[in-house]
Formats: structure tokens, C-alpha cells, sequence
């Protein structure tokens, strides 16, 4: 490594603790860089000294940044996720910032111990969504009428048809939210509902969940997909940390 080369302190998250911890290595373009604890009263970031640099979020910066948080929560019931990239000049900048952070910490964790995040996306069948669409006869007029027409000549037939397609998937978006969504919402600390990725994702959901409460969580799933898997497929993901619902805002300037 280049002597020369200034050195920096990468964030990964935060965890309740006041004695110093490490937690392995962390690998980064063949070197490996120790993983420790920065502390202000019972709170700690948990750090690795890296090259100060921009780091991409390619697939091998957010793998390094994903699996060290996740070893952390293998280890530990209370994780604060940092979000990827935020690299600090020096360890003071670090302890400033924690000192900065601490009144929202201070709330976050009672409200997060022994909490988890599970991802649910469900994703229509093709068939599936192609047999509602024949349902609708004036989806099926629309989309004839266009066949075989320049793009110019069918440009309001477009409109009215991508018009008449939205209303349909939002039909059935509601119809997955009532029927998958919100019977899993109840079973949930907290649930939130993220946009649709593609055309076909019906649901792109995440639920805080007691550690404790998984099984039933997972049983729960289970039936809705029993009742669902022949229209479309569920991608159920976790436990992550809370990801998407905290909200830290990094900043070492006076508060």
C-alpha cells in the first residue's frame, strides 16, 4: 500500500455498547482493514480505517459494506445501518459526529432492540396478468387498434391505452395490498410500502419485526403465498437491519 496513501474512517453502523468490540476484517482491493468500535456513552459506530476516497456503490463496495453490517447483527440485538459510502477524515471527526447523533440514538434504541427488517416484493405471473387483461374489453379494442399502425398515426390510441393498462395494474395493486399487505401489517411492528420496480411488481414492501415474532411472521407469508403462487411469485428477503425505517442524518457540524 502507497505510504503516502491518507487514510480515513468508514461508517458502517451504529450499536449499543460501551465496551470496545471488534468485529473481523473487512476486505477492500486485496487489503484487509481491522473492524472496531468508536464510542460516546453506551452508543458506538462501528468502524474500519480505509483509504479516504470515494468509494463507488458497485457490486463489490456494497457486498463489503452489506455483509459486515449483517456480521454485526448476527452479533449484536440493537443495529443502527449507516448507509453506504460515508467516510470520515479522522476518528474525531467520528466521535463529533457520534456526539451529534447520540439524542436520536438515544430514542432509536429501545425503539429497534431486537428488531429485524424482512423484504417482501410480489411480482405478477405473465400469464396470470395477461389473462386480467383480456378481462377488459376495451384494453383489448385499444390494443388491436394500435397493431399495425405507425407510432404517429396511433399516438392517442397509446395514451388511452398505457391509460386503461395503469388502471388495471392499480386494480390489482390494491387488490395484493388489501389481501397480502395488510394482514402482514398487522402481524408487524411497523410496515412501509416502496415504489413498484418494473412493470410487474404488484408489491415492494418492508416490515419491522420482533426477532421473536419471525416464525409467525414467516407462517403468515406462507399462507399468503399458498393462496397467491399461482398468480404470481413472492421474493421474500431478510433479516436485514432496519434500513428503511431510520433515518440518520450524517453530518459533523454543530446540531
Amino acid at each position: 500500500m502507497d505510504q503516502q496513501e491518507k487514510m480515513g474512517i468508514y461508517l458502517f453502523c451504529g450499536i449499543q455498547t460501551e465496551q470496545k468490540e471488534e468485529f473481523g476484517v473487512v476486505e477492500l482491493d486485496g487489503t484487509e482493514y481491522e473492524i472496531f468500535t468508536i464510542h460516546y456513552k453506551d452508543a458506538a459506530m462501528v468502524v474500519a480505517e480505509v483509504p479516504l476516497k470515494i468509494y463507488h456503490p458497485n457490486k463489490e463496495n456494497l457486498m463489503f459494506h452489506q455483509n459486515t453490517i449483517s456480521e454485526v447483527m448476527n452479533r449484536k440485538d440493537t443495529v443502527i445501518p449507516i448507509s453506504f459510502g460515508n467516510v470520515f477524515k479522522s476518528v474525531e471527526d467520528v466521535k463529533v459526529l457520534l456526539e451529534n447523533l447520540y439524542p436520536q440514538f438515544e430514542q432509536l434504541f429501545p425503539k429497534i432492540q431486537g428488531k429485524m427488517e424482512l423484504g417482501l416484493k410480489v411480482i405478477g405471473k405473465k400469464e396470470w396478468l395477461e389473462s386480467r387483461v383480456n378481462e377488459h374489453p376495451e384494453i383489448m379494442k385499444k390494443a388491436n387498434s394500435v397493431k399495425g399502425k405507425s407510432e404517429s398515426a396511433s399516438y392517442y390510441d397509446r395514451i388511452q391505452l398505457g391509460g386503461f393498462a395503469q388502471k388495471m395494474v392499480s386494480q390489482i395493486q390494491g387488490e395484493i395490498k388489501s389481501e397480502v399487505y395488510q394482514p402482514l401489517e398487522e402481524t408487524a411492528e411497523a410496515a412501509i410500502t416502496n415504489d413498484p420496480l418494473g412493470e410487474k411488481m404488484l408489491l415492494n414492501a418492508s416490515f419491522l419485526i420482533d426477532r421473536e415474532q419471525e416464525k409467525d411472521f414467516d407462517a403468515k407469508v406462507n399462507e399468503a403465498h399458498e393462496r397467491w403462487k399461482d398468480k404470481v411469485d413472492f421474493k421474500y428477503t431478510g433479516p436485514w437491519p432496519v434500513y428503511n425505517f431510520v433515518n440518520i442524518r450524517l453530518s459533523v457540524e454543530e446540531s
